[in-house]
């Protein structure tokens, strides 16, 4: 990586054998310690990131919390909660450094579509948190209309897939956030959706690693982060990879 660039990577997962794993679909990741990610990013010293919760760790508020207290308050997190949650708790979480929650939509987790924009609308008046949803791009045409009245989304992965592509960057028009992640999950070239993207709404891309990419058929590479500062100018290169991430998560 380019020494002239911050990262703030905003889509990581620690994944520590002290605290709950959940059996998802037959899957049981393997250990990914905040030692495992700091060695593994050796050189490139985020100036901060996103701990997001994975579909294997449920409700679990434990790792998070630790990950949180340890990595120290450039380091927000995204975690997977009941709509059920009371108040006092949201107000507890984020002092704790919590700034958002995941619906996963891609492990099991559709049921929530029948409250999202309830708690999506909840979450945001009492603690200003977004939504981060992963979803299949082919899937966003059905709920195109909810996602943009909600107060704010961001879509993991570049939405993953060639199909609801054009949906995508309708949502980028409509100030969605998107998540420059999982590139080895994508089933297009990920280079000119990117530009397509940027070209629409510099202000929305995010990049991420994805560490450590956990059932992804190609993990996170080195080159990922070359891709990006190979694409573009220095001003584009620095929003993607830092300026974005931290305006939005409110660093």
């Amino acid at each position: 990586m380019n020494k002239e660039y911050s990262l703030f990577d905003a889509h990581f997962h620690i994944i520590d054998p002290r605290f709950p794993i959940v059996e998802n679909n037959g899957y049981i990741p393997d250990p990914f310690t905040i030692h495992d990610y700091l060695a593994r990013l050796d050189g490139i010293q985020p100036v901060g990131g996103a701990v997001v919760s994975g579909s294997f760790q449920a409700y679990d508020q434990t790792y998070l919390l630790d990950a949180l207290e340890v990595l120290g308050p450039k380091y927000v997190g995204v975690i997977q909660l009941a709509p059920t949650v009371t108040e006092n708790k949201l107000i507890t979480l984020h002092q704790a450094g919590v700034r958002a929650v995941r619906i996963n939509l891609m492990r099991g987790g559709k049921e929530q579509l029948q409250y999202l924009e309830k708690f999506a609308k909840s979450i945001f008046e009492i603690v200003g948190w977004h939504i981060e949803l992963y979803i299949d791009s082919a899937d966003l045409s059905d709920l195109y209309q909810i996602i943009i009245n909600l107060p704010a989304v961001c879509i993991d992965h570049l939405g993953l897939s060639k199909v609801g592509f054009s949906t995508l960057l309708k949502l980028a028009e409509h100030d969605i956030h998107i998540k420059a992640s999982g590139f080895g999950r994508v089933n297009f070239d990920v280079v000119t959706a990117l530009k397509e993207i940027y070209s629409i709404n510099p202000n929305c891309l995010m990049f991420g690693t994805d560490l450590p990419s956990t059932r992804s058929p190609r993990p996170y590479h080195d080159n990922d982060i070359k891709l990006v500062t190979e694409a573009f100018e220095s001003e584009a290169v620095n929003n993607i990879l830092c300026m974005n991430a931290i305006e939005f998560y409110k660093i």
